[in-house]
């Protein structure tokens, strides 16, 4: 094991794990080998085996092998709030991140499991924000003495524990598609937001939607004393901005904006919210993977599209829609790494166990943290 400049741990990939951590590398099973002929068909039976009692969630960032077994497709909320209308499965397999399948346990009922066939897909985005790092930057505030004016506000792609604390602490959940409202709320309650734990969203958010300026916002590094910032510069701030981003949409670059008009005349560049102020404020469209599927298939056939979103989306938007020009905004490859942990043995073995009556990676989250993060979830479902 060495250490990060940071002071955290770092594990090469298969050597080693943190007992403290959410999350290890090994898989307590026999995973069925990628070259195996009859996975596809193990997972039918699988699947077929447990009828009603299980449902498969997948995320629209998951691989085609992966997809095909899904029950319903979508982004993290949808898919969690997919699994609480399904009170009659017993288990629900979330083809996702690790945020997601505990946002899954918060909504749905005790009788049922969620199962995550991969205990290392994790999201690098909600790992940038840990409980300890958040509740120090919540006593530099109260240092500052804006603690009471400010609401915290967590995006969903966030780990329960960031939830439960914005629940705490009077503050919400957003998405991708619902941040300006979020964000409206929060400055009807309060002077300032602290915005968790994607600094792009909120960044865009508040400035493209919201008429904020730049200089209304500031960035706390939570691996500096006191974020980076003095107190004057949290008291004048009115978005305090975590700097956290997403491995995937923070890859995009203006220039990538600028080459891509330069290679197709007339093409329509449509960009996710979580990518760099300077990438969305040159595209012609910006909004949530939902809001980028639905774009196209608005779109009139021939049109040109360049898509600032994951790879495994951009790629089967160009399967969905043949008559429509698909291309990805970068020219080079970037899938989600850790989404892409879940793959088609993973999801045979998570299956295959549970149809022999064996539970496996099973996410939990304790009451009181689920209490707490439910609330911020609440809130933002009573968003008009």
């Amino acid at each position: 094991m060495t250490t990060t400049e940071t002071g955290l741990p770092l594990f090469v990939l298969g050597q080693g794990a943190d007992a403290h951590s959410e999350r290890g590398v090994d898989c307590p099973g026999e995973l069925p080998p990628a070259s195996d002929p009859t996975l596809v068909e193990r997972a039918r039976r699988a699947k077929a085996a447990l009828g009603d009692r299980v449902f498969v969630l997948g995320h629209h960032y998951q691989r085609d092998e992966v997809i095909q077994f899904a029950d319903v497709t979508g982004d993290s909320f949808k898919l969690a709030r997919e699994a609480a209308a399904r009170p009659e499965a017993e288990y629900i397999v979330f083809c996702g991140v690790h945020f997601m399948a505990e946002s899954a346990d918060i909504l749905t009922g005790d009788a049922q499991r969620v199962v995550l066939p991969d205990m290392a897909a994790g999201c690098s985005m909600a790992d940038m924000a840990t409980f300890d790092q958040v509740e120090e930057c919540w006593e530099a505030l109260e240092d500052a003495g804006i603690a009471g004016v400010t609401v915290p506000v967590t995006y969903m792609n966030s780990s329960a524990d960031i939830k439960a604390f914005c629940g705490r602490n009077g503050g919400a959940v957003c998405t991708s598609s619902n941040a300006r409202r979020a964000l409206d709320w929060a400055f009807s309650r309060g002077e300032k937001v602290l915005f968790l734990p994607d600094q792009h969203l909120g960044r865009n958010t508040a400035v493209l939607e919201m008429g904020l300026s730049l200089d209304d916002c500031v960035v706390y590094n939570p691996h500096r004393p006191n974020g980076g910032l003095t107190e004057q510069q949290l008291r004048d701030a009115k978005m305090i901005l975590w700097r956290g981003h997403c491995s995937v949409h923070g890859r995009f670059s203006a220039q990538n904006v600028d080459d891509v008009r330069e290679r197709i005349p007339g093409v329509n560049v449509l960009v996710h919210p979580e990518c760099r102020h300077e990438v969305v404020v040159k595209a012609d469209h910006v909004g949530s993977t939902e809001y980028i599927i639905k774009k196209l298939e608005a779109a009139p056939a021939g049109s040109s599209w360049a898509i600032g979103t994951e790879l495994n989306l951009v790629k089967r938007l160009g399967t969905m829609f043949p008559d429509k020009n698909v291309t990805f905004l970068d020219r080079t490859v970037c899938y989600c790494s850790t989404m892409n942990r879940i793959d088609l043995p993973h999801l045979v073995w998570a299956l295959e166990s549970l149809a022999a009556g064996q539970v496996v990676n099973q996410i939990t989250v304790d009451a009181d943290t689920t209490h707490w993060a439910k609330v911020a979830l609440d809130r933002m479902l009573a968003l008009p």
